[in-house]
């Protein structure tokens, strides 16, 4: 098998800008010999017009067959009504396919055979004519996919029920569907020596920076690697810092999220079979943000964001906080919550940094359990584990109630963080902030959150500093980053990305806002009018 593999990939490499000769027979040896050993290749010979043998080639578990019958077989071997009693020359054949007969919109002339064989294996099918040195690549593509559906990993209470899927052009399409201006412009790459995944680069011409988008080019052209199975794999090789335990390049499945990001000036990327689209830079005030800030009202979702970033905080440092005050600091307690919390704690054989560690790892065990089982059993087990297992530890001694209750509330706040790989990162701080705060105390855990907030100042997203628009400061910026200010307010487009054009919303909009509202159905004027 290894042999048949090597074999197949030198072929491959000989024929690299070799071209199609005219000679049928060569082509049709060249062709089989590199993929023929497939039992979904398929080859159909035929006669042109009924004069000039032709060979059809395709893999007929990526081609619509239906489409092949009656869209390039009839017309290949059928000539015109308008053309019938006239005598079809070889030098006249390419240009009567290609301008009376096929009435195919995706058809090319190609001579090499590299391009042919990988066309092959992109779904499309290789039309080859006896003494035409050009062979015809017909689009024919027809896989399967899955239906376009809610996103499973960012549901929404009021927006779009749109999400992307693994076709990289359904996906195009949904973002074109929102973005209906020619200023939307996208360009495509392979990326893969084997796989050669095709990769789209989106962006807003006349709003994104032209040195961000050459650099964004710039790293996925730099880039060698045999195989781009899904846009993760291009999210680790493009980020700034490969060390952080914090993402750099945002993700999302939601085509209108991907559609606000271009609007600001950032750029997304699209791989071909993922439906995960990676927007760059990314700044870390876009990981609590979610697609119901903007579409309610601002007061009320300025209350839930900052009721969200209370629970990223629980997240991080309430076991740490925990460990430092009963190991260290019980004075800080109410005396009635520290006999309490002393009660409850009489009967555990462990240190408090053991029993939160302990507790720690048995909860990161069961979440990962119950990501993993399929879903009609990983609810059950959610339960099971939280309540049965919660309820044994406390009454075996292994564990006190409150230990209990944090972890449970840091859990809840770690679910309350709207981006799956932040609240990852944040869910592993926890741990050596627990063990400072358990050798240290408070201490420990400021000096903990201290290196965390040095990092994280440090970090740079293709050069735009990661805690952008609070360091460095910019008060528009400011507008939509603890709260969530009205729209007319952020008139202008995040200052640090450099966008081209800088208005959002003009001021004649935001001078008629500040203008008195005219009731024309108020009561009194009415009452008015009739007296």
């Amino acid at each position: 098998m290894f042999r048949g593999v090597q074999h197949s990939y030198q072929a491959s490499a000989e024929l690299q800008n070799v071209r199609i000769s005219g000679d049928l027979e060569e082509t049709i040896t060249s062709i089989t010999r590199l993929v023929g050993d497939n039992y979904d290749f398929a080859m159909r010979r035929f006669h042109v017009f009924g004069r000039y043998p032709a060979v059809l080639f395709h893999y007929s578990t990526m081609i619509d067959q239906a489409m092949i019958n009656g869209d390039i077989l009839k017309p290949f071997m059928y000539l015109p009504l308008h053309l019938e009693g006239e005598n079809i020359e070889l030098h006249q054949l390419k240009d009567a396919l290609l301008q009376d007969s096929i009435f195919h919109s995706d058809v090319s002339l190609v001579n090499q055979f590299d391009i042919l064989i990988e066309s092959m294996l992109r779904g499309k099918t290789i039309v080859v004519v006896e003494g035409l040195n050009e062979a015809f690549v017909i689009g024919t593509r027809n896989i399967e996919q899955r239906a376009v559906d809610s996103p499973a990993t960012e549901q929404v209470i009021r927006g779009p029920r749109e999400g992307f899927v693994e076709p990289l052009s359904t996906n195009i399409g949904l973002i074109r569907y929102r973005l209906q201006t020619t200023e939307l412009k996208i360009h495509t790459m392979e990326l893969g020596r084997r796989t050669k995944s095709k990769v789209a680069i989106c962006y807003m011409d006349g709003i994104t920076n032209p040195d961000l988008l050459t650099e964004v080019r710039k790293r996925l052209a730099n880039i060698d690697i045999d195989a781009v199975l899904d846009s993760g794999y291009l999210e680790q090789f493009i980020e700034d810092n490969h060390l952080s335990p914090f993402p750099q390049v945002n993700y999302t499945e939601r085509p209108d999220k991907v559609a606000a990001n271009l609007l600001e000036g950032r750029v997304a990327i699209l791989v071909d079979g993922s439906p995960l689209a990676l927007i760059v830079p990314t700044v870390f005030n876009q990981f609590y943000q979610t697609v119901e800030d903007y579409t309610e009202r601002f007061v009320l979702m300025s209350a839930i964001r900052l009721a969200r970033l209370v629970a990223l905080v629980f997240s991080l440092v309430f076991p740490a906080l925990y460990v430092a005050i009963i190991s260290f600091n019980p004075e800080l307690i109410p005396t009635e919550f520290a006999v309490a919390v002393a009660g409850g704690r009489a009967g555990v054989p462990f240190p408090a940094i053991i029993e939160v560690l302990i507790i720690e790892v048995s909860m990161e065990v069961l979440r990962e359990a119950t990501i993993r089982l399929p879903q009609q059993v990983g609810g059950a087990l959610s339960i099971v584990g939280v309540l049965v297992i919660g309820q044994a530890a406390v009454a075996a001694g292994f564990a006190s109630p409150i230990t209990i209750v944090i972890i449970a509330l840091t859990t809840i706040g770690s679910f309350a963080t709207p981006a799956y790989n932040a609240a990852l990162a944040l869910r592993i701080l926890r741990f050596p902030l627990i063990i400072l705060a358990g050798i240290f105390g408070l201490y420990g855990l400021m000096i903990g959150l201290i290196l965390i907030a040095n990092h994280l100042l440090s970090l740079k997203s293709f050069g735009i500093p990661y805690l952008s628009p609070l360091v460095p400061g910019n008060y528009q910026g400011m507008k939509d980053l603890l709260i969530r200010g009205p729209l007319w307010w952020m008139n202008k487009r995040p200052s640090f990305l450099y966008p081209l054009d800088s208005t959002r919303l003009s001021d004649d909009t935001v001078d008629q806002l500040k203008q008195p509202v005219d009731n024309v159905l108020d009561p009194m004027k009415f009452k008015e009018k009739k007296e």
